[in-house]
């Protein structure tokens, strides 16, 4: 985070806001998008890879040991925008006869190697994504507008909606503002975090009555909360 390219666009909000909104502050300042430069410069695609890689750790240590039932009796799931995979490898790991699909990127995925059970597949979420039980999103959805959100909804719910076994869902990990109420640390976290998706992806954090009008929007039915991961919650989407 303390890398200019990261920082320097923080300098440039004042003249931002004088500017067309369709732009970032990030773009303000490079000429070009957050993902248009770390396809373009190895450096920065690997510190947000491993970056990612990182907090794939942890949260999948969490849910794995917490949040089977989540995951328990999908024979399928697709981890869109999972990066290199440590979710995914983590997922498999713990249930033998779930087959994970992870969607990214191409200058991601590239010269990721899969397993019998863990593909990688380059692609662009709003055009399609793989058929499977299950789609799962970590940190995805907090970097698009609403109008983009409820465009990857769509193609979530098609993925799901197209598995012949059964009904589908959606795996959420993202924000829900205001879910620590009391928490000023918390609080502070999830100020921060908005304000960057501001600044580099003209995204946003999301309250749970904003997250369930992007869903029914979506043309999703239902939604549950299942655990709070920090400042984080996990949510199951049903279609």
């Amino acid at each position: 985070m303390l890398d200019p390219i990261l920082t320097d666009p923080w300098h440039h909000v004042s003249e931002w806001y004088k500017t067309d909104h369709d732009l970032t502050p990030f773009a303000t300042t490079h000429g070009r998008t957050f993902w248009e430069y770390a396809g373009q410069d190895p450096r920065l695609n690997h510190f947000f890879n491993e970056g990612m890689v990182s907090d794939a750790v942890l949260v999948s240590s969490v849910i794995t040991k917490h949040c089977r039932n989540v995951f328990e009796g999908l024979k399928s799931i697709v981890d869109v925008g999972g990066g290199t995979g440590a979710v995914a490898k983590a997922l498999v790991d713990a249930f033998p006869g779930l087959n994970c699909v992870v969607l990214d990127l191409p200058h991601v995925v590239a010269g990721c190697e899969g397993t019998e059970n863990l593909t990688f597949v380059a692609g662009d979420l709003f055009e399609y994504i793989p058929p499977a039980d299950a789609v799962f999103m970590k940190w995805i959805l907090h970097d698009w507008n609403d109008e983009d959100c409820v465009k990857i909804l769509k193609k979530c719910k098609d993925a799901i909606g197209s598995s012949k076994d059964k009904a589908g869902k959606l795996v959420v990990i993202d924000m829900v503002l205001n879910s620590n109420r009391g928490n000023k640390k918390a609080a502070e976290d999830q100020l921060f975090y908005d304000m960057s998706m501001m600044v580099y992806l003209n995204g946003r954090e999301r309250t749970e009555e904003e997250w369930a009008k992007l869903f029914a929007d979506a043309g999703f039915n239902g939604y549950k909360i299942a655990l709070e991961l920090g400042v984080r919650s996990l949510v199951e989407v049903y279609p």
